[in-house]
Formats: C-alpha cells, structure tokens, sequence
C-alpha cells in the first residue's frame, strides 16, 4: 500500500511538472489590444455599409464583437488623442484642435495647445503600475516639436503654434534628450515607442506628402522607427513589432497601443495589383465611395482602397497569433478611429461633413469591442465618446483606485446588454479653435443633437435618428427641446468654467 501511494505521487508531481501553461488560466487581467486608425470614416468599413472599400477581417470580427454605431471623437486627431489619452474633455488640456490648422486670430481662437502636459497622466501610466507591459506603436501626436518652449509660453498663446517642415530634422536630437523624452511613450508608461512623434503623419522626409515614399515605404523616414533590413510597408512593420512584443510579454499582461499612421494622407498605393482591382471595381453609389469628382480624385479613392485593405490584412495578423498562442479568450480587442472620413480620399453621401465638422461625417467613427464569452456580439445604439476608453481601461485592469480627472465613463456596462445610464447621459464637445468652421459648443442626448457656435450664438438642433444628414434646423419648429438642452450645455460650460474665445458674444 505504502508503494502505491508513493508512485501515485511522483505520477502526480510529474503529470503537473509536464502540464504546458494556460495563458488564459494564470493571466489575472486581461491583455488589451487598442488599435487607432488614422482617418477611417464611419462607412469606409463593410460592417458599416461600405460596398466598396473591402475589410473582410474586420467585418468577420465585428459579427463575434460589440459594434458601437454611435462612437463619437472630436472632429481632428490633436483633441482626440489627447481625450483617448488622458480621458479629459479638450477645456483641461487646451488641445482643441490640430495646431498648424487652425484659421484666424487670437481674438477668435483659443489658440491650441499641442503637448499634452505631466499634469495629465494618460492610461499607460497606471496600467503600468498595475503590471502591465505596454507599446506604443505608429501616430502619437501629444508632443510637440517645441515642447519646451511651448510649456514655457503663457497661455492662451498669442498665435498659433507652427511646426518644421519635411525634411527638416534638426528637432531629432533635443526629442531624444530627457527634457523632451518624457513626454514621448517611454516617459508616459510605456516600454518602447515604435514610430511615435509630433507628426500627424508619416512623411518625415523632404517633400512629405509629395515624396515618392511619404513615409509609407521603406526606408521610412521616421527617426523613431530602427531600419530594419527587411522593412517594407509601414503598416506591416508597425505590427511586426506589435507581435514580436506581445511574443516577448505573453506570460503577463500587455498593452498593444498599435496607432496605425494609415489611412492618414499621404495616400500611397499598396501594390499594383490591388490598384488595378479597385479602379475597376464596381462604384458604392449610396454613400459616392469608388467615384470621385474627377480622375485624379477617383484614383485617390482607389489607392486609400488598397491603404485601409492592408490595415484590415495587419489586425487578422494579430488575431491569427493571439490565436495561436492561446491568449485571444484572454485579450480585448478595441478598434476605433479618430475622426470622421477624409473627403479628398473617401465619402459618405448619408452623412454631412467629414473631418474637421462638427456634424456627423466628421465626428462619427467606426468602434467595436471584441472578448470571447465576455462581451455579447451585437450592435448597440448607446452613445460612447473617445472619452470613454481611459474609465473603460481602468476597468479591465481592475485599478480601483485611480483618483484623476476623467471625463468619461466605463463601457464595461456595455459588454452584456445596454446599460441605461449611458444612454441616457449627454455628450459635450467644445472646439473653441476655428478650423472648418467657427468655434461651438455641443451637445447630444438621446436623439438629439444641439450646436451652439460661440461667436454669435446661433444655435441649430437637429434630430440624429430621423435626420443623420443634419439638413433640417429644428430650432424655430422645437423651442422647448431646444431651450432645455440648450441649459444643459450653457450649465455644463459654467459649472466647469469651460473658456471662451475672445470675440464670444456668450456670458457663460
């Protein structure tokens, strides 16, 4: 008897000694992965509508994940970022818009911050302190070129901040220094910084946008990102990286920040072949996607085609390896853009505006939510804002403690069924920089969307679930719905002594 017990043990001791680990089983949080795409309207997808543009691995995904058709950001990718980032409405950073964008003067702007200060942790911060290990990949956009001087100048600056051409690196050196590198990934939580700069965009090079390359094609010219011999694609590149270190990390928990620069200008073919397939591909006539007002714009059109099909074939990369090496019921998956489509490379007929309006087609995006067997795949009409992300973030690493400003709200609400609080709940936005058009306030509850421009006062509403063109003012016809949201915003910028422009005619 006592022989039996003791082989019993040592085939125990083995059997368990032997047991290849469970990444899913010892993983105490879940991984995430965040991917931003640069410019990526809310049609240019096919589980939005698009007939022409092709994301088949996307769309794939989006049937298995929460897709949110009322995602909101602001209009640019500064305040945008900056909000993902730091969760906090622009009014407390400053970053209202793109720097180099904005029209006017300083008596019709608050001209715009562009480094976001220490003062404003962003999420990396405290995942880091909760043990993850975080990248940073691709468009980082919270840094200035002259972060020094700027933090230096009183604010509200008298102009508007500029920035160095292409071609000019003389900024590289000092942006490599301590004084300047803390406001880069590496200062704000994360491990390694993969291509994340000033730059909106990826073409360092002399001629930017013009160049042959523009940034998307190797050698890149982004002094950020390590030559490697077998660099190609941009976009490829950025998610070699970003699976070479969920590989490194995969025994702990990890943060993807895969900040795709496509499908940003410049617009660069991806290959020949897929050129050729768009440019004879039959036309979206319902959203005027495959068209063009005329050659040059619809071969743009075909070429931002072939830019955003690469982008689709890079996250199935990801999904195949977390896949693979048994981390995907473990790992979330968060997919968004930053602000509505571009009009020079892409349309939506359905919607008015595009980046740089505050109307629908530049401020509605694309986002679904993706977690085996903890978020129920389906589409939900809840209004979520960049704003959420940070809570949400919070949330899934289980930091019960974060004491900092935030502005949104957790969508973990959200992963089961429709939570009551967030569709009930107002969305604000505040550009108090002039770029498409004159600086406003906004807010939408329920159905309803109210803008207030700041210089006058003029107000226009409109109702989003009847009229998502935005082509019928119904101020004069709802005077009563219009005052009472109308209270709503004008309290929400008094209470949180929200700044106007100098030329606003408003008190509060």
């Amino acid at each position: 008897m006592k022989n039996y017990l003791i082989l019993f043990v040592v085939i125990v001791f083995y059997s368990c000694k032997n047991e290849k680990p469970s990444h899913t089983k010892i993983a105490q949080k879940p991984n995430i992965v965040f991917v931003l795409v640069d410019d990526l309207g809310y049609a240019d997808v096919g589980f939005n509508g698009s007939k022409y543009f092709e994301t088949p691995n996307l769309d794939a995904l989006a049937k298995e994940s929460l897709v949110l058709d009322n995602a909101y950001m602001y209009p640019t990718c500064s305040p945008s970022r900056t909000a993902i980032f730091t969760g906090k409405q622009s009014f407390r950073t400053g970053v209202y818009t793109v720097p180099v964008l904005e029209k006017g003067t300083a008596e019709e702007n608050i001209f715009s911050r562009w480094t976001v200060g220490k003062e404003h942790p962003i999420y990396a911060e405290p995942l880091a302190d909760a043990g993850y290990k975080s990248i940073h990949l691709g468009k980082w956009h919270i840094v200035g070129p002259y972060p020094e001087k700027e933090l230096s100048m009183e604010f509200p600056f008298h102009q508007k901040l500029t920035q160095p051409e292409p071609g000019d690196y003389s900024w590289v050196a000092a942006h490599k220094q301590p004084e300047i590198s803390q406001y880069y990934p590496e200062g704000r939580g994360f491990i390694k910084n993969v291509g994340g700069t000033f730059r909106g965009d990826p073409g360092f090079e002399e001629g930017g946008y013009k160049s042959e390359a523009g940034g998307y094609w190797a050698p890149f010219s982004n002094p950020f990102i390590d030559k490697k011999t077998d660099d190609n694609w941009l976009t490829d590149r950025l998610t070699d990286d970003a699976i070479a270190f969920m590989d490194s990390h995969k025994e702990e928990p990890f943060l993807i920040n895969l900040n795709f620069y496509a499908v940003h200008r410049p617009i660069k073919s991806r290959s020949e072949k897929l050129y050729k397939k768009y440019m004879t591909k039959p036309v979206d006539s319902v959203l005027g996607q495959g068209i063009g007002k005329n050659a040059k714009a619809k071969e743009l059109m075909a070429k931002y085609a072939t830019m955003l099909e690469s982008v689709d074939d890079n996250i199935q990369r990801v999904i195949d390896y977390l896949d693979k090496n048994g981390l995907r019921e473990n790992t979330i998956i968060i997919l968004t853009s930053d602000n509505g489509y571009h009009r020079i490379a892409s349309a939506n007929k359905q919607l008015r505006g595009a980046k740089g309006d505050i109307y629908e087609g530049g401020i509605k995006v694309p986002m679904l939510v993706n977690w085996p067997k903890k978020v129920i795949p389906r589409r939900s009409e809840v209004a979520v804002s960049g704003l959420d992300v940070f809570p949400t973030l919070m949330d899934l690493a289980k930091i019960e403690d974060y004491n900092g400003q935030l502005d949104g709200a957790s969508m973990t609400s959200l992963f089961q069924t429709d939570d009551k609080s967030l569709k009930e709940r107002p969305l604000f936005w505040h550009l108090a920089s002039q770029y498409k058009h004159g600086t406003c306030s906004v807010i939408r509850k329920g159905n309803y969307k109210l803008i207030q421009f700041l210089a006058d006062g003029k107000l226009e509403l409109y109702d989003l679930k009847n009229d998502q063109k935005e082509s019928h003012n119904l101020v004069e016809e709802q005077p009563e719905l219009t005052t009472k949201l109308l209270v709503e915003l004008v309290d929400w910028r008094k209470n949180n002594m929200v700044p106007l422009p100098p030329n606003s005619v408003l008190k509060f």
